[in-house]
């Protein structure tokens, strides 16, 4: 069977900038995230990072649609609000 993972980014220059915004979001929530393994993270850790990532960016695209106060996402892959 082949391994195939469906974490690739759909645009890879995007990724270093995923990975900044998941480690802010990350110590935003008090999750000790790092760089490299963290399979000592439990799943509701780790799914708290993705969960709280996806709704950040959906309210950033909001109001970027809505042409409300901050962009959202800026080039350093920080929200902007």
């Amino acid at each position: 069977m082949a391994n195939r993972s469906s974490n690739v980014a759909a645009v890879p220059e995007a990724k270093g900038a995923l990975d900044r915004f998941k480690m802010e979001v990350a110590s935003e929530l008090g999750v000790p995230l790092t760089d490299g393994y963290n399979g000592n993270l439990t799943s509701k850790q780790n799914g708290s990072v993705g969960g709280y990532m996806v709704k950040k960016m959906i309210e950033a695209q909001e109001r970027q649609m809505s042409g409300g106060a901050g962009s959202g996402m800026n080039g350093n892959g920080t929200a902007q609000y």
